[in-house]
């Protein structure tokens, strides 16, 4: 029994990666963006939204 959960939990650890990247490159481009148009507020919100996805991601590969 054991083992079965740890093959679903590898499993949805391994899905949810990649939707992490996604995530992570979709508020790059919008950090980029907030940087272009001097949007400070933007600007720290996707700098916050970043970390935390860093964050996630570095758990999830270790």
């Amino acid at each position: 029994m054991k083992q079965l959960v740890n093959t679903n939990k590898r499993t949805d650890v391994e899905k949810r990666i990649p939707v992490l990247r996604l995530e992570v490159d979709y508020e790059l481009a919008t950090l980029y963006e907030a940087l272009m148009s001097k949007d400070d507020q933007a600007i720290r919100e996707c700098k916050r939204k970043l970390e935390k996805l860093r964050s996630e991601l570095m758990k999830l590969e270790a």
